[in-house]
């Protein structure tokens, strides 16, 4: 991976819970389509939060799971671990791989015997049956996406080895004839065949524009970090801002429109090479 010096472009959004008053209204913006689900951050409320019993001090939003008619590849959630909090045996199932997304606070991870601190942009991919720990050892809240997905091994290539970083320190790649306007930072190799998933943050600037309606097999889970945008999700154009999230099933139709005036950029999962299974 590319490095360069700390980006400017690296808002994270993470502010959840509470609960509205009784004077708000019922309508909002999340809905769930057989091609594609919506979570709007304003649904992300305190009664709506999951307990990990492998975990302390810990709550969560799960965002996607493994159900018929939606995605089925992975899981996500969002996780807030308070000070002092943290699981000393966080995946409860040895074929299960992780990745590992901090949006505020501190997190520290302890991989293999080696210990490592993730702040605001640090990510840690963790492989099938590693050892691993968590822990929140500073003062404020450590919030962070977890993307949980079932490891595919692959014949003849040995499984990969623990991957930690920031994105910060990654130089995104410029997709061909935008003028560096649509980027895209890669936090694993997307040429190493050992991953069978991928993780990168997508970044637009104001009026940059997905100009095709992407159709393909990747099932996706999209975090919105920073901005507005109008996505094109199957049919329907929705309006999506920092802080929601969006699940598609394969082969949905998608595409935006980046609406500013900030830039544009979410968190993106994606599954990817492996032969389709019969």
């Amino acid at each position: 991976m590319s490095k360069t010096d700390t980006r400017a472009d690296t808002s994270y959004y993470s502010s959840y819970g509470g609960h509205p008053p009784q004077t708000d209204l019922l309508t909002d913006r999340a809905i769930v389509t057989e091609a594609y689900t919506v979570i709007p951050r304003g649904v992300l409320r305190d009664i709506v939060t999951s307990v990990f019993p492998e975990w302390t001090g810990t709550r969560s939003w799960v965002l996607n799971r493994p159900v018929a008619g939606g995605s089925t590849t992975f899981a996500q959630a969002i996780v807030e671990v308070s000070p002092g909090g943290g699981s000393q045996k966080p995946e409860p199932q040895a074929e299960v791989q992780s990745f590992i997304f901090v949006v505020a606070g501190e997190l520290t991870l302890t991989i293999n015997g080696t210990e490592h601190k993730l702040i605001e942009g640090g990510f840690a991919f963790i492989p099938a049956g590693a050892e691993w720990t968590s822990a929140n050892n500073g003062v404020e809240i450590a919030t962070f996406h977890w993307i949980r997905k079932r490891f595919e091994p692959l014949a003849g290539v040995a499984a990969p080895g623990p991957v930690v970083g920031n994105e910060k320190d990654i130089t995104p790649g410029e997709m061909p004839k935008t003028d560096g306007k649509w980027r895209t930072t890669r936090m694993l190799d997307p040429d190493d065949v050992a991953f069978d998933f991928g993780v990168n943050i997508v970044t637009f600037e104001p009026g940059a524009s997905i100009p095709f309606a992407e159709t393909h097999v990747m099932e996706h889970g999209l975090y919105v970090l920073e901005g507005k945008a109008v996505y094109r999700l199957n049919a329907d154009w929705v309006e999506v801002e920092e802080g929601d999230y969006m699940s598609l099933r394969a082969f949905c139709p998608q595409a935006c429109y980046a609406g500013g005036p900030s830039n544009f950029r979410y968190l993106l999962y994606k599954d990817q090479n492996r032969q389709i299974a019969l």
